[in-house]
């Protein structure tokens, strides 16, 4: 998928206004990328298709959570986006200190007042129960399940990308864990595959 077709697929499902504020969510990405690794500099070029869409893409199997979990949230993805575009409660959890600051500039700057940020690994977040939890390039899934798992109740759903991995982790998880599991097709990457996951409890 091309860069332009990356933004209209965002502009025909989420209006002008948001794909405005993921414009300037770019731009400061960018622009803080040049001085630490926020995403590789090779994908730069391709910052919509590679980042923007392959996180906005999430928000179609959970579009009206009550609220978001976002797991090793690192420059925001895909957290920052799928707040942006839902404009629902957001809860981004990142252990790097450099990586919560950038975080937090850009919610004051754009003015995400529905997004909170902690700093913290997420086994130490117990406080709160999510409807959707989502996690990219974070952990295998059986390590995801393990450190959420206190996060959840019967109603939550986790939404997690994976690449080429995808049924092998699956296939890991299951020998600790039982649910509802589907494999569903990146738009982004015909190599990479999203797992959804509900009424997820070990075995």
């Amino acid at each position: 998928m091309t860069e332009t077709e990356a933004r209209d697929w965002i502009a025909e499902r989420f209006g002008g206004d948001k794909l405005a504020l993921l414009e300037r969510y770019v731009a400061l990405l960018l622009g803080a990328n040049a001085t630490q690794n926020l995403i590789s500099k090779a994908t730069e070029p391709a910052v919509w298709s590679r980042h923007i869409l392959d996180s906005a893409q999430l928000v179609r199997f959970a579009p009206g959570a009550r609220s978001w979990l976002d797991v090793g949230s690192g420059p925001g993805l895909p957290g920052l986006v799928i707040a942006i575009l839902t404009g629902g409660p957001m809860l981004l959890v990142e252990p790097r200190r450099k990586r919560v600051e950038f975080l937090l500039d850009v919610v004051l700057q754009l003015g995400l007042d529905w997004v909170a940020v902690r700093q913290a690994s997420i086994e130490r977040v117990t406080d709160q129960r999510f409807g959707a939890i989502t996690a990219r390039a974070y952990a295998p899934l059986p390590t995801i399940f393990a450190s959420t798992i206190q996060l959840t109740d019967s109603s939550t759903i986790w939404i997690l990308p994976k690449g080429r991995s995808a049924a092998r982790e699956l296939d890991a998880a299951r020998e600790a864990w039982q649910g509802v599991f589907h494999v569903e097709q990146s738009l982004t990457n015909a190599d990479s595959r999203i797992i959804v996951a509900t009424g997820v409890r070990p075995r």
